[in-house]
């Protein structure tokens, strides 16, 4: 077979080179990826599609160099291109996916990671998912990150708004809150400062909301940075382009025991993506800030 015959076809994209592996230590392949993708776009658009996007391409594996991509690029097929209102007043181009056809251009492309705006493209100056990534100082016992998930949720049961969990598919966990877009950046960057800030100062030995890693030492950093216009975070459903081939799950509560932070690899969530969804009633909620 010559090589450029050596092509699969998924959601009518031709994907070439799908034997290319892309993991090495698990023998992922492109095809694998892409077909990955393929089979969790259901339950994964909700959370992507019309969100501006950045992405991580990583074309000839993740032992070679990945990069990162937030403009599109001249032959962008697949994918929506969106001027943005810059800071200083200039426009940029930035671009979104509407469809599972979206989805597996990028993994055609070489993209294995999916990072999104808190935003939708029509309504982008509303925020409406709100992200708390728990970020543990190296080293650290798995049950004190599993501790500070408790009291953030806590917390926020006490401020009235519900919240789902995710494995981040590296060193913590997600703390995804669903909000209706009503709210400008500023109210909701401030609201997630505060946050955390809130338990900075209710267990100051555990936690800090200071994004420099000297404060950290033997602490769980509260990101709420990732909360701010123009920020993204890691989608739910999407692959880590890391060793294992970790998956940012959404998991339900009661598993947080028993799923470690980085617990899910691609081949998990699939077996997964056919249970219960334990996400299921997340834009159900009509949650708002005031």
């Amino acid at each position: 077979m010559k090589a450029n015959d050596n092509r699969i076809i998924i959601e009518g994209i031709k994907i070439s080179n799908p034997d290319k592996v892309i993991f090495e230590e698990t023998a992922i392949t492109k095809g694998d990826v892409s077909r990955y993708y393929a089979q969790v776009a259901e339950r994964m658009l909700p959370y992507v599609s019309y969100r501006v996007l950045s992405i991580v391409r990583c074309p000839k594996g993740i032992s070679q160099t990945c990069f990162y991509k937030k403009h599109p690029g001249p032959s962008s097929k697949g994918v929506v291109t969106i001027p943005v209102s810059a800071s200083n007043g200039e426009k940029e181009d930035y671009f979104y996916i509407e469809n599972a056809s979206g989805l597996i251009y990028e993994a055609q492309m070489g993209t294995l990671e999916f990072h999104t705006w808190g935003s939708r493209v029509d309504e982008l100056e509303k925020p409406d998912i709100m992200v708390f990534d728990l970020d543990p100082d190296e080293g650290m016992d798995l049950s004190r990150v599993r501790q500070g998930v408790r009291d953030m949720k806590n917390i926020l049961v006490e401020l009235s708004l519900n919240s789902y969990l995710k494995t981040s598919g590296g060193k913590g966990y997600h703390v995804v809150v669903p909000l209706e877009p009503t709210v400008s950046w500023e109210v909701f960057y401030d609201f997630a400062r505060r946050v955390a800030q809130v338990m900075e100062q209710k267990w100051p030995d555990r936690y800090t909301s200071n994004v420099r890693k000297a404060k950290r030492a033997n602490k769980i950093f509260i990101d709420w940075i990732r909360n701010g216009r123009g920020a993204t975070s890691i989608a739910p459903y999407s692959i880590r382009a890391r060793k294992g081939a970790g998956v940012s799950m959404p998991i339900a509560w009661n598993e947080l025991d028993t799923v470690a932070p980085n617990g899910v690899n691609m081949a998990e969530a699939l077996q997964r993506i056919s249970g219960n969804d334990p996400w299921k009633d997340f834009f159900q909620n009509a949650q708002q800030l005031k």
